[in-house]
């Protein structure tokens, strides 16, 4: 299961974690963010020696939410070294989901 994120903890979780990091911004009043919940936690136990998975409630922690432009939801962002490297927007299935984090960590 993703772990939850929020403006405290962000830098560490996300931006001094040495392994690649998937972070799905999202709220709770998304529908298309409640579809992709359990794709996000599927992936995030599937892929568990590749990737660490968070997650990050838009409404909780607009000013992250703020600092990487993310305007709407849900929003997917690869971080490596402290840096996003890759994005993808909205809800896609999770076999073109879990290619997209292949190809980006």
């Amino acid at each position: 299961m993703a772990q939850l994120v929020n403006t405290n903890d962000f830098e560490k979780e996300v931006l001094e974690c040495t392994t690649p990091v998937l972070v799905d911004f999202y709220a709770d009043w998304c529908g298309p963010c409640k579809m992709m919940s359990p794709v996000v936690d599927q992936l995030a136990e599937k892929l568990a020696d590749q990737i660490k998975v968070v997650k990050c409630n838009v409404d909780d922690s607009g000013a992250v939410a703020e600092k990487y432009n993310v305007m709407s939801i849900p929003n997917f962002f690869i971080f490596k070294d402290g840096k996003a490297v890759s994005s993808k927007l909205g809800a896609s299935s999770p076999a073109d989901f879990e290619q997209w984090i292949k190809e980006n960590i």
